[in-house]
């Protein structure tokens, strides 16, 4: 049976720690603070938030799914053009291979499984 200790740092969101600067950011100064949670398998787990910036995604090595607890961001598909703003309460999956932006509008705060 897994151990209450992941579930305790879930919710305790204030554990988040400051990891810098997004790489390949071109836009503001979107800078990271992340939880890592031991998932017990091979897939990247935790809570993750960045400040307002932006930074392109080309050809996604795997795939995320997370879900939106705070912030806005702007999500623009380069296939299809087609510009999505996401915000608390929204769930997302993007796919291996997707490409496209990120444009964090304001400060963003996500739970995330990336696989």
């Amino acid at each position: 049976m897994p151990s209450l200790t992941h579930l305790q740092n879930v919710i305790a969101l204030d554990n988040l720690e400051p990891t810098g600067q997004r790489p390949g950011a071109d836009a503001g100064d979107p800078q990271l603070t992340t939880l890592g949670v031991p998932s017990g398998t091979e897939a990247l787990t935790g809570v993750w938030e960045c400040e307002p910036g932006g930074w392109p995604v080309v050809n996604r090595p795997n795939t995320e799914v997370c879900y939106i607890l705070s912030g806005k961001v702007r999500i623009t598909d380069e296939e299809s053009g087609r510009v999505v703003e996401v915000g608390a309460g929204d769930f997302l999956l993007l796919p291996p291979g997707w490409t496209g932006r990120w444009d964090v509008t304001e400060t963003v705060r996500k739970v995330y499984a990336i696989f």
